[in-house]
Order: structure tokens, then sequence, then C-alpha cells
């Protein structure tokens, strides 16, 4: 299939740091579709119903996902687990006119089968990423290995966006020894809200950044 004319990967240092809310917020302001190839982990709202949500984004601007997992574990687990083969074929980029944000499932490194790293889908995709790291403990070591995984790969790095409580000497840090972009932090948003969402990127992030 042709791929999105512009596409760019939202890929986080871990599961949980906030990518999801974030790809919404990213979502939102640039008017993009969104894409989550892989959700493992069925019980609640998916991430593609919380983007939806969050980013106001209609059902045409959400392209469903390729797996759809019940097991909350890495995709390969869970697809070994449900009798289901995941085929790297199945999981190139969807056609479009309009941008498109790309949610990956957890890391860079997380399997997607006994032989395939998520990163190396990515690396074939040949779009940018942005990094989503948290400002808590161990985000130095997590978002320095992720990058340098990526540039082991060839893979563009827009830059790395921060969801939390401000950190201020890590997310220095990680910009200067990782020699990338800080894009951003993104606070955490209480209530969480579309609206809250999108006045609090606005404010800590600069749109042609991503662009």
């Amino acid at each position: 299939m042709k791929p999105a004319r512009h596409a760019m990967v939202v890929a986080g240092t871990d599961t949980g740091v906030g990518k999801t809310v974030f790809a919404a917020a990213l979502v939102r302001a640039l008017g993009a579709d969104y894409w989550k190839p892989i959700q493992a982990g069925l019980e609640g709202p998916t991430d593609s119903e919380h983007v939806a949500e969050l980013a106001a984004a209609d059902g045409d601007r959400v392209v469903p996902e390729r797996y759809r997992l019940t097991t909350p574990v890495s995709p390969h687990l869970a697809a070994e687990v449900e009798g289901i083969e995941i085929g790297v074929e199945a999981l190139q980029l969807p056609a479009g006119d309009n941008s498109l944000v790309v949610e990956l499932a957890g890391g860079l490194m997380v399997p997607l089968t006994r032989s395939v790293l998520q990163v190396d889908l990515v690396a074939s995709w040949r779009v940018p990423v942005v990094l989503v790291a948290r400002t808590t403990l161990g985000t130095i070591n997590h978002a320095l290995l992720s990058l340098e995984a990526m540039r082991a790969r060839g893979i563009e790095v827009l830059g790395v966006a921060f969801v939390g409580d401000e950190n201020g000497d890590s997310e220095i840090t990680i910009a200067e020894l990782g020699k990338v972009k800080r894009l951003g932090r993104l606070p955490f948003v209480d209530p969480l809200t579309g609206d809250a969402l999108a006045a609090e990127f606005e404010s800590n992030f600069v749109i042609e950044d991503f662009k």
C-alpha cells in the first residue's frame, strides 16, 4: 500500500509513560489521523478510543488496529497465547492524504514476534519518530538507550517530548547527551479533557517542530 503522505511515530521509552495522551494532543493539534497498529489488552477503553475522544477525532480519522489482542502482555506473547500469528507484512503504513500519527505498543525494543523487534518495523517505515519520556527517576537511561537503538538503525528522531512534573536537569541531560531536540514537556492534566489537553500542548510545544 502507498504510505500516508506525512507520517510520524510516537514511541515511548517504556510502557505507561504517557505516550497515548501525548499522541492525542498531537493528533488534535495537527488535525492528523491516528493509528495504533497493535493493541495488546482490551479490558476497558482502547488507546484508539482514548485518542478519538481526547483529540475529537471522528471515526474516519482513527485507523483500525491491524491486531487487537486481549492479553495485556508483549505483542509477541499475547499473539502466541491467543493463537495468532503477527505478520509484519500486514503492518505497513496505511494509505491516505492526511497526516498520520502512529503510536507504538510500549517501548521500541518490544518484540512483535520471536524474531522482529518493534524498532525494526519502525526502521522499515522510514518515517521520523518523536520519543516520549517520563521525567521521573530512570528516564535518562531509558531515553538514551532508546535514542541509541534508533540511531543504530538510521531512524530520524524529531526530538524528545517529556510527560510529567518538571525535572530540568534530566531533560537537559537527555537533550545534550542524546544530541536531540527537547520538544517540550506536557504536564499532568487533571481533569483530563480534550480542551485542557489541547491548551497545555499549545502552551508547552511549538507545533512547527512536528510539521
